[in-house]
Protein backbone atom coordinates (compact mmCIF):
# COMPACT_ATOMS: atom_id res chain seq x y z
CA UNK A 1 0.00 0.00 0.00
CA UNK A 2 1.48 3.37 -1.02
CA UNK A 3 1.37 6.51 1.14
CA UNK A 4 -1.68 8.03 -0.54
CA UNK A 5 -3.70 4.83 -0.15
CA UNK A 6 -2.71 4.68 3.51
CA UNK A 7 -3.81 8.29 4.08
CA UNK A 8 -7.10 7.68 2.28
CA UNK A 9 -7.80 4.60 4.38
CA UNK A 10 -7.09 6.47 7.62
CA UNK A 11 -9.37 9.33 6.61
CA UNK A 12 -12.21 7.07 5.45
CA UNK A 13 -12.32 5.46 8.88
CA UNK A 14 -13.58 8.80 10.20
CA UNK A 15 -15.65 10.10 7.26
CA UNK A 16 -19.07 9.07 8.65
CA UNK A 17 -18.37 10.77 11.96
CA UNK A 18 -17.04 13.92 10.28
CA UNK A 19 -20.08 14.14 8.02
CA UNK A 20 -22.36 13.82 11.05
CA UNK A 21 -20.54 16.68 12.79
CA UNK A 22 -20.65 18.87 9.69
CA UNK A 23 -24.32 18.18 8.97
CA UNK A 24 -25.40 19.12 12.47
CA UNK A 25 -23.26 22.24 12.29
CA UNK A 26 -24.53 23.35 8.90
CA UNK A 27 -27.89 21.63 8.34
CA UNK A 28 -27.08 21.03 4.67
CA UNK A 29 -25.94 17.82 3.00
CA UNK A 30 -24.03 19.61 0.25
CA UNK A 31 -22.32 22.04 2.65
CA UNK A 32 -21.48 19.20 5.03
CA UNK A 33 -19.88 17.22 2.20
CA UNK A 34 -17.92 20.33 1.15
CA UNK A 35 -16.66 20.76 4.73
CA UNK A 36 -15.55 17.12 4.89
CA UNK A 37 -13.80 17.50 1.53
CA UNK A 38 -11.97 20.58 2.83
CA UNK A 39 -10.93 18.59 5.90
CA UNK A 40 -9.57 15.89 3.58
CA UNK A 41 -7.50 18.46 1.68
CA UNK A 42 -6.08 19.87 4.90
CA UNK A 43 -5.36 16.36 6.15
CA UNK A 44 -3.41 15.66 2.96
CA UNK A 45 -1.29 18.80 3.41
CA UNK A 46 -0.61 18.31 7.13
CA UNK A 47 2.01 16.24 8.88
CA UNK A 48 -0.11 14.01 11.11
CA UNK A 49 2.53 11.44 11.91
CA UNK A 50 2.76 12.57 15.53
CA UNK A 51 -1.00 12.92 16.04
CA UNK A 52 -2.10 10.45 18.69
CA UNK A 53 -5.88 10.85 18.27
CA UNK A 54 -6.57 11.33 14.58
CA UNK A 55 -10.35 11.30 15.07
CA UNK A 56 -10.17 14.23 17.48
CA UNK A 57 -7.75 16.07 15.19
CA UNK A 58 -10.04 15.65 12.18
CA UNK A 59 -13.10 16.64 14.22
CA UNK A 60 -11.33 19.88 15.14
CA UNK A 61 -10.44 20.54 11.50
CA UNK A 62 -13.95 19.98 10.15
CA UNK A 63 -15.44 21.96 13.06
CA UNK A 64 -13.22 24.94 12.24
CA UNK A 65 -14.26 24.74 8.58
CA UNK A 66 -17.92 24.71 9.63
CA UNK A 67 -17.37 27.65 11.99
CA UNK A 68 -16.07 29.72 9.09
CA UNK A 69 -19.19 28.85 7.09
CA UNK A 70 -21.46 29.77 10.02
CA UNK A 71 -19.70 33.10 10.50
CA UNK A 72 -20.02 33.83 6.80
CA UNK A 73 -23.75 33.10 7.02
CA UNK A 74 -24.08 35.44 9.99
CA UNK A 75 -22.54 38.29 8.00
CA UNK A 76 -25.20 37.90 5.32
CA UNK A 77 -28.04 36.85 7.61
CA UNK A 78 -30.58 38.76 5.57
CA UNK A 79 -30.00 36.60 2.50
CA UNK A 80 -31.24 33.09 3.44
CA UNK A 81 -34.90 34.05 3.86
CA UNK A 82 -35.99 35.55 0.57
CA UNK A 83 -39.68 36.27 0.10
CA UNK A 84 -39.81 33.90 -2.87
CA UNK A 85 -37.47 30.94 -2.67
CA UNK A 86 -37.51 27.91 -5.01
CA UNK A 87 -39.93 25.17 -4.05
CA UNK A 88 -37.55 22.66 -2.43
CA UNK A 89 -39.70 19.75 -3.57
CA UNK A 90 -39.36 20.77 -7.20
CA UNK A 91 -36.00 22.48 -7.45
CA UNK A 92 -32.67 22.01 -5.71
CA UNK A 93 -30.39 24.30 -7.61
CA UNK A 94 -27.32 23.09 -5.70
CA UNK A 95 -27.74 19.64 -7.24
CA UNK A 96 -28.56 17.87 -3.98
CA UNK A 97 -31.20 15.18 -3.65
CA UNK A 98 -34.24 16.45 -1.69
CA UNK A 99 -35.33 12.91 -0.79
CA UNK A 100 -31.90 12.04 0.61
CA UNK A 101 -31.74 15.32 2.47
CA UNK A 102 -35.19 14.75 3.95
CA UNK A 103 -34.18 11.29 5.17
CA UNK A 104 -31.06 12.67 6.80
CA UNK A 105 -33.05 15.51 8.37
CA UNK A 106 -35.51 12.94 9.74
CA UNK A 107 -32.66 11.05 11.37
CA UNK A 108 -31.34 14.20 13.06
CA UNK A 109 -34.60 16.04 13.66
CA UNK A 110 -35.70 18.78 11.30
CA UNK A 111 -36.95 20.94 14.16
CA UNK A 112 -33.53 20.70 15.81
CA UNK A 113 -31.85 21.91 12.62
CA UNK A 114 -34.27 24.83 12.43
CA UNK A 115 -33.63 25.87 16.03
CA UNK A 116 -29.87 25.47 15.61
CA UNK A 117 -30.09 27.89 12.70
CA UNK A 118 -31.42 30.57 15.09
CA UNK A 119 -28.32 30.37 17.31
CA UNK A 120 -25.21 32.46 16.96
CA UNK A 121 -22.26 30.65 15.33
CA UNK A 122 -20.48 30.35 18.69
CA UNK A 123 -23.59 28.98 20.44
CA UNK A 124 -24.23 26.43 17.73
CA UNK A 125 -20.57 25.44 17.66
CA UNK A 126 -20.39 24.90 21.43
CA UNK A 127 -23.73 23.09 21.66
CA UNK A 128 -23.17 20.71 18.75
CA UNK A 129 -19.64 19.73 19.71
CA UNK A 130 -20.34 19.32 23.42
CA UNK A 131 -23.93 18.08 23.65
CA UNK A 132 -23.95 15.94 20.52
CA UNK A 133 -20.36 14.75 20.25
CA UNK A 134 -19.07 15.03 23.84
CA UNK A 135 -16.13 17.28 22.99
CA UNK A 136 -14.89 18.85 26.26
CA UNK A 137 -15.32 22.59 26.76
CA UNK A 138 -11.57 22.81 27.34
CA UNK A 139 -11.05 21.77 23.71
CA UNK A 140 -13.92 23.80 22.24
CA UNK A 141 -12.99 27.09 23.91
CA UNK A 142 -9.70 27.75 22.10
CA UNK A 143 -11.38 27.19 18.72
CA UNK A 144 -13.71 30.14 19.34
CA UNK A 145 -11.27 32.12 21.51
CA UNK A 146 -13.33 31.69 24.68
CA UNK A 147 -12.54 30.30 28.11
CA UNK A 148 -14.02 26.92 29.06
CA UNK A 149 -16.45 28.68 31.42
CA UNK A 150 -17.62 31.07 28.70
CA UNK A 151 -17.97 28.17 26.28
CA UNK A 152 -20.07 26.31 28.83
CA UNK A 153 -22.39 29.34 29.06
CA UNK A 154 -22.75 29.44 25.27
CA UNK A 155 -23.81 25.78 25.22
CA UNK A 156 -26.19 26.37 28.12
CA UNK A 157 -27.90 29.26 26.32
CA UNK A 158 -28.21 27.15 23.19
CA UNK A 159 -29.64 24.26 25.20
CA UNK A 160 -32.35 26.47 26.68
CA UNK A 161 -33.27 27.72 23.20
CA UNK A 162 -33.40 24.19 21.78
CA UNK A 163 -35.65 22.89 24.57
CA UNK A 164 -37.96 25.92 24.62
CA UNK A 165 -40.96 26.30 26.92
CA UNK A 166 -44.43 24.95 26.18
CA UNK A 167 -47.25 27.47 26.68
CA UNK A 168 -49.84 24.79 27.50
CA UNK A 169 -49.97 21.89 30.00
CA UNK A 170 -48.31 18.62 29.02
CA UNK A 171 -51.67 16.87 28.49
CA UNK A 172 -52.81 19.60 26.08
CA UNK A 173 -49.47 19.42 24.29
CA UNK A 174 -49.94 15.68 23.82
CA UNK A 175 -53.42 16.22 22.35
CA UNK A 176 -52.13 18.94 20.05
CA UNK A 177 -49.33 16.72 18.85
CA UNK A 178 -51.71 13.86 18.14
CA UNK A 179 -53.97 16.10 16.04
CA UNK A 180 -51.09 17.76 14.17
CA UNK A 181 -49.44 14.44 13.37
CA UNK A 182 -52.77 13.05 12.17
CA UNK A 183 -53.15 16.10 9.90
CA UNK A 184 -49.61 15.58 8.63
CA UNK A 185 -50.23 11.89 7.90
CA UNK A 186 -53.58 12.52 6.19
CA UNK A 187 -52.08 15.30 4.05
CA UNK A 188 -49.11 13.19 3.04
CA UNK A 189 -51.37 10.27 2.17
CA UNK A 190 -53.93 12.39 0.35
CA UNK A 191 -56.67 11.04 2.64
CA UNK A 192 -59.41 13.61 2.05
CA UNK A 193 -61.94 12.04 4.43
CA UNK A 194 -59.40 11.85 7.27
CA UNK A 195 -58.54 15.52 6.73
CA UNK A 196 -62.18 16.56 6.86
CA UNK A 197 -62.65 14.58 10.06
CA UNK A 198 -59.79 16.50 11.73
CA UNK A 199 -61.11 19.92 10.72
CA UNK A 200 -63.80 21.98 12.39
CA UNK A 201 -66.67 22.60 9.90
CA UNK A 202 -65.92 26.34 10.10
CA UNK A 203 -62.13 26.04 9.96
CA UNK A 204 -60.22 28.99 8.50
CA UNK A 205 -56.99 28.58 6.52
CA UNK A 206 -54.69 31.56 5.93
CA UNK A 207 -51.43 31.65 3.98
CA UNK A 208 -49.34 34.79 3.60
CA UNK A 209 -48.10 36.21 0.30
CA UNK A 210 -44.74 34.44 0.43
CA UNK A 211 -46.39 31.02 0.41
CA UNK A 212 -47.68 31.48 -3.18
CA UNK A 213 -48.57 30.70 -5.86
CA UNK A 214 -50.56 33.94 -5.99
CA UNK A 215 -49.09 37.34 -5.01
CA UNK A 216 -51.98 37.89 -2.57
CA UNK A 217 -52.60 36.09 0.74
CA UNK A 218 -54.76 32.97 0.51
CA UNK A 219 -57.81 32.50 2.72
CA UNK A 220 -60.01 29.39 2.69
CA UNK A 221 -63.15 28.70 4.74
CA UNK A 222 -64.77 25.40 5.63
CA UNK A 223 -63.51 21.86 6.13
CA UNK A 224 -63.94 20.70 2.53
CA UNK A 225 -62.14 23.68 1.01
CA UNK A 226 -59.27 23.45 3.50
CA UNK A 227 -58.96 19.67 3.08
CA UNK A 228 -58.79 20.09 -0.68
CA UNK A 229 -56.07 22.72 -0.29
CA UNK A 230 -54.11 20.47 2.07
CA UNK A 231 -54.32 17.63 -0.43
CA UNK A 232 -52.89 19.87 -3.16
CA UNK A 233 -50.01 20.81 -0.84
CA UNK A 234 -49.25 17.19 0.08
CA UNK A 235 -45.76 17.32 -1.49
CA UNK A 236 -44.77 20.19 0.76
CA UNK A 237 -46.22 18.56 3.85
CA UNK A 238 -44.02 15.52 3.18
CA UNK A 239 -41.03 17.67 4.09
CA UNK A 240 -42.36 18.98 7.40
CA UNK A 241 -41.84 17.88 10.98
CA UNK A 242 -43.58 18.79 14.25
CA UNK A 243 -41.99 21.48 16.40
CA UNK A 244 -42.90 23.89 19.17
CA UNK A 245 -43.96 27.19 17.61
CA UNK A 246 -44.56 29.91 20.17
CA UNK A 247 -44.96 27.17 22.77
CA UNK A 248 -47.55 25.08 20.88
CA UNK A 249 -47.35 22.22 18.40
CA UNK A 250 -47.02 23.10 14.74
CA UNK A 251 -45.15 21.99 11.63
CA UNK A 252 -41.92 23.36 10.20
CA UNK A 253 -40.47 23.00 6.72
CA UNK A 254 -36.76 23.66 6.32
CA UNK A 255 -35.04 22.57 3.09
CA UNK A 256 -31.27 22.34 3.60
CA UNK A 257 -31.81 23.17 7.26
CA UNK A 258 -33.03 26.72 6.57
CA UNK A 259 -36.52 27.66 7.72
CA UNK A 260 -38.86 27.98 4.73
CA UNK A 261 -42.34 28.03 6.23
CA UNK A 262 -44.35 26.98 9.26
CA UNK A 263 -47.90 25.80 9.84
CA UNK A 264 -49.46 27.16 13.03
CA UNK A 265 -52.60 25.41 14.29
CA UNK A 266 -55.42 26.47 16.57
CA UNK A 267 -57.02 23.35 18.06
CA UNK A 268 -60.23 23.27 20.07
CA UNK A 269 -61.74 20.04 21.41
CA UNK A 270 -59.39 17.98 19.18
CA UNK A 271 -60.58 19.80 16.05
CA UNK A 272 -58.46 22.18 13.99
CA UNK A 273 -60.24 25.54 13.86
CA UNK A 274 -57.49 27.65 12.26
CA UNK A 275 -54.37 27.02 10.19
CA UNK A 276 -51.89 29.81 9.50
CA UNK A 277 -49.11 29.17 6.99
CA UNK A 278 -46.26 31.64 7.44
CA UNK A 279 -43.39 32.11 5.01
CA UNK A 280 -42.71 35.85 5.02
CA UNK A 281 -39.16 36.35 6.34
CA UNK A 282 -40.04 39.06 8.87
CA UNK A 283 -42.84 36.96 10.34
CA UNK A 284 -40.66 33.84 10.52
CA UNK A 285 -37.97 35.72 12.44
CA UNK A 286 -40.50 36.70 15.09
CA UNK A 287 -41.46 33.10 15.89
CA UNK A 288 -40.15 31.31 18.95
CA UNK A 289 -39.15 27.85 17.72
CA UNK A 290 -38.05 24.88 19.81
CA UNK A 291 -37.66 21.12 19.58
CA UNK A 292 -40.66 19.01 20.55
CA UNK A 293 -39.58 16.29 22.97
CA UNK A 294 -40.06 12.72 21.80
Amino acid sequence: MDERERLTERFEEHRTHLRAVAYRMLGSVSEADDAVQEAWLRFNRADTGAVENLGAWLTTVVARVCLNVLRSREQRREEPLEAHTPDPVISHDDGSDPEAEALLADSVGLALLVVLDTLTPAERFAFVLHDMFAVPFEEIGPMIERSPAATRQLASRARRRVKGVASVPAADLTRQRRVVQAFQAASRGGDFDALVALLDPDVVFRADRAVGPTPAPIVLHGAHAVAKGASVAAERVRFTQPALINGEVGLVMAPRGRLFLVLVFTITDSKITEIDVIAEPDRLRQLDLAVLDA
